[in-house]
Formats: structure tokens, C-alpha cells, sequence
């Protein structure tokens, strides 16, 4: 699918392929992505910084990954100990918990995506 996103007053357009994650990194970009566009695996790996709401505390992955499923969804505010998502590494399923009552502001990470450990993964506040 094709979306196209307005970010600081500039329209970039965003290829998202379903059973794939992709992190845009748009603040040094001089021209819209459509202009630079690719299906290149290269693309998809190189390393980017992802698109992340501002005034909200990043959770990040504790352990490289795959995210096994997201609980959780923006808007929903959730206790501490709250299971946010589930990721899977070495065939365990290790759940990432709110480590405070707060609201989810952005769900990051895609269910089924490979994920780094440091990698954001929900921004809550």
C-alpha cells in the first residue's frame, strides 16, 4: 500500500509491504522519498531512525527479535505491568510490560517485524 505522509510541511509518499517493517528517517532527506523510491532489499536494511512522537518516553526492545504480537493500540491508557507487546526470541515469548500507568501516544513496531534489541518499539506518556 501506498500512504503518503506530511512531515514539517513536506509530503513524502511510503511503500508499506505487508510482513515487513520499514523505519523512515525523513530529517535529512532534501526531497520527497517518492523521488528516491526502491524496492531494493539494501533499503529495507539500512539503518534509519525511526519517525517517533515527540513529549513521550520510546520503549525499546530489551533483546533482538521478532515481534510476535502488539497488545495494545494509541490512545489506550494502561496500567503498570500491563502487557504492551510480545516479542520472540529463541523460541521464547518475552512480553514487554508498561513499567508505569500511562497512555499509549504511538504504536511503532509492526507484529511479524524483526526488531534489534534498542529498537523503539512503542512511545508512551
Amino acid at each position: 500500500m501506498l500512504y503518503t505522509v506530511t512531515l514539517g510541511g513536506k509530503n513524502y509518499e511510503i511503500e508499506v509491504v505487508e510482513g515487513e517493517a520499514l523505519l523512515v528517517d525523513v530529517s535529512a532527506a532534501s526531497a520527497p522519498a517518492a523521488a528516491a523510491h526502491t524496492t531494493s532489499p539494501a533499503v529495507a536494511s539500512a539503518p534509519t531512525a525511526p519517525v517517533v512522537v515527540a513529549g513521550g518516553e520510546t520503549v525499546t526492545a530489551p533483546i533482538p527479535g521478532t515481534v510476535l504480537s502488539i497488545k495494545v493500540q494509541a490512545g489506550q491508557s494502561v496500567k503498570a505491568g500491563t502487557v504492551l507487546l510480545v516479542v520472540e526470541a529463541m523460541k521464547m515469548e518475552n512480553e514487554i510490560m508498561a513499567p508505569h500507568d500511562c497512555t499509549i501516544k504511538q504504536v511503532i513496531a509492526a507484529q511479524g517485524a524483526a526488531v534489534d534489541a534498542g529498537a523503539p518499539l512503542l512511545v508512551i506518556g
